[in-house]
């Protein structure tokens, strides 16, 4: 009996220390009215600078490692001589916590009435991760694995949403049903190991022609990197609409 109460006294006393954890710390973040922007801008630029590590008891998700689902890139049709097929899987992002938002739209009273916009920009973001690769190219066979590193140099990226209002315990949280992400970058720098793992000096020689033409490959490559983008901003997001009441992110 006497080890029953104690495990009840334990438990009560944990709830009370995060329930007093979290309030601190939403006392910490600073809330705005309804629609004003350059008070949302500093809020979020404060959070992302005070908490790299992310915020648990509202949803906040760790943005200094940020993980990625594994994402095919290219997948061309394997007939004729040139088709190629790309996959990256344990992968991760590290440069989200550097984000500054420079512009945002549509927090107002009732956001289903426009969409919601987020702008931000980012110095470096580094994707690291391993890959496979097979492919033809003329007479030449590919099948290589390998790590992989780029870097997205002044990264620039727009957020559109679309959100729905639910209404629980008498309070209306957001629901997004789309997030549509645009991206601009002035330099994209990418380097694959072992692209050709027995033959070093071609592995040198694909990977200059890659940085070298980096913009045809983007343009190539874009709609299959923004879905990419599309589930990790979903995934930094909809968690915080889900825990957090909109009412209780702004000040009545």
């Amino acid at each position: 009996m006497r080890s029953i109460y104690s495990k009840v006294v334990l438990s009560l006393q944990l709830i009370i220390v995060y329930r007093c954890q979290a309030m601190n710390l939403t006392q910490d973040i600073q809330r705005c009215r309804f629609g004003d922007t350059d008070c949302l801008i500093e809020s979020m630029n404060s959070i992302i600078k005070r908490y790299p590590k992310g915020i648990p008891s509202i949803g906040m998700k760790p943005i200094d490692v940020v993980d990625i689902m594994d994402s095919q890139i290219w997948n061309n049709a394997q007939r004729g001589p040139v088709w190629f097929m790309f996959k990256m899987f344990d992968q991760v992002n590290y440069g989200f916590e550097n984000t500054t938002i420079t512009k945002v739209r549509g927090f107002d009273k009732n956001p289903t009435t426009s969409h919601i916009e987020i702008l931000g920009e980012i110095p470096s973001l580094i994707h690291k991760g391993m890959y496979t690769a097979v492919g033809k190219l003329l007479f030449i066979q590919m099948n290589a694995t390998g790590e992989f590193i780029s870097d997205f140099q002044n990264f620039k990226f727009t957020l559109k949403l679309k959100v729905l209002l639910e209404y629980r315990n008498n309070k209306r949280y957001l629901k997004m049903y789309e997030l549509v992400p645009r991206v601009s970058l002035e330099r994209w720098i990418i380097w694959l190991d072992e692209f050709f793992q027995e033959n070093t000096d071609l592995t040198i020689l694909v990977n200059q022609v890659f940085n070298a033409h980096w913009v045809e490959f983007w343009n190539e490559l874009e709609p299959s990197i923004l879905r990419v983008f599309r589930s990790v901003f979903t995934r930094m997001i909809e968690d915080i609409f889900e825990k957090v009441s909109y009412d209780d992110l702004f000040l009545n």
